[in-house]
């Protein structure tokens, strides 16, 4: 029993500890899908909370980290601004058919895993799982230019000066020290990301560094910070949208594409993590539980989700390979919530 324990504490840490660098993560990206959905941000994160916890406890691939990603929220843009336009100025209708939509489009993929279509997943070509994890590689690396970037009398400019060399001073650093922690094994303690994250940022706060944050993001999208609490019903959306027949014509669509390219993106991720781990997920399962994940995500006012590639990455390499890292990782993003309101 003694040895059972032993063997799996190790796991525990590092599970725990990746779950913590995954929600650091999780929150720059959550923010800027919403703004990109067009929604308020609390909106991404409560459905980066919500679906990440769910399929962490009943999906079928542990270590694997779901949330809002982008790939959803360029189709969620369309449905929310044809969803306002077709109510009162000020009443932010599409924001109601955008919860309605997520609801439906968790059916589809709850009835895809009952009907046990994940397993034609493994039908795809490895060639062609090259050619998204790299594909991805180059959206993300992309995205991540807009951070050079601020907002100054109502128009985005690159950064000059000395608030460019800073930026680019900081992610260097970032990066120098996850190659060396990496390359030359000084620590097996903590996760490379989580150190490099937590250096820097206590290097900008101790020196009071002028630098962009999550919050002046936030702010320059629109947002007022992270001023939240726990997720409530949101029974406003069947008070607001009456379900008739036009409205099942107007949402199935979108409905129908967000599903596929949620179960997509997740299954590939699943299969992904599979080659990583050298180990086998349950493509069905995690099916059934992204849709479910979803329905209880469009019912609490979340934009929905599915499997996050970066996030999963970072999680495996950190060293989480169980349940737990997910739920740490939800959890803590939470936490944010409560501990960092602005």
């Amino acid at each position: 029993m003694t040895e059972f324990i032993s063997k799996r504490v190790p796991n525990i840490k590092n599970d725990i500890l990746s779950g913590i660098t995954v929600s650091l993560a999780l929150v720059p990206e959550a923010v800027a899908f919403a703004f990109v959905a067009g929604v308020d941000p609390l909106v991404g994160l409560y459905a980066a909370f919500m679906v990440g916890l769910i399929t962490s406890i009943f999906g079928g691939r542990p270590g694997m980290i779901s949330g809002a990603t982008g790939a959803l929220a360029v189709v969620m843009v369309t449905l929310v601004a044809k969803g306002n336009a077709m109510g009162e100025p000020g009443e932010n209708l599409g924001l109601y058919y955008l919860f309605a939509t997520v609801i439906l489009m968790g059916f589809i993929q709850v009835m895809a895993g009952i009907l046990k279509l994940g397993k034609f997943v493994r039908l795809i070509p490895h060639s062609v799982m090259m050619g998204f994890v790299n594909g991805l590689a180059i959206v993300i690396f992309i995205s991540q230019l807009g951070m050079f970037k601020h907002k100054v009398d109502g128009k985005i400019t690159w950064l000059q000066g000395n608030e460019l060399y800073w930026m680019i001073g900081l992610v260097g650093l970032t990066m120098l020290i996850m190659i060396l922690l990496s390359n030359f094994k000084i620590t097996k303690k903590l996760p490379e990301a989580l150190i490099a994250i937590l250096v820097v940022s206590g290097i900008v706060i101790f020196f009071n560094i002028d630098v962009a944050t999550v919050g002046s993001f936030i702010r320059d999208g629109g947002g007022e910070g992270l001023k939240g609490g726990l997720p409530k019903l949101h029974l406003e959306t069947f008070e607001k949208i009456s379900f008739t027949w036009e409205t099942i014509r107007f949402i199935f669509p979108y409905a129908l594409i967000l599903a596929a390219i949620g179960l997509i993106e997740s299954l590939m991720t699943l299969n992904l993590i599979d080659d990583l781990t050298e180990t086998r997920g349950n493509a069905n399962r995690e099916c059934v539980a992204q849709g479910g994940a979803n329905i209880v995500t469009g019912l609490f006012g979340g934009m929905g989700g599915c499997a996050m590639i970066g996030q999963s990455i970072i999680n495996i390499k950190s060293g989480g390979r169980g349940r737990l890292s997910g739920i740490v990782a939800a959890l803590m993003l939470l936490s944010f919530f409560f501990l960092l309101p602005d």
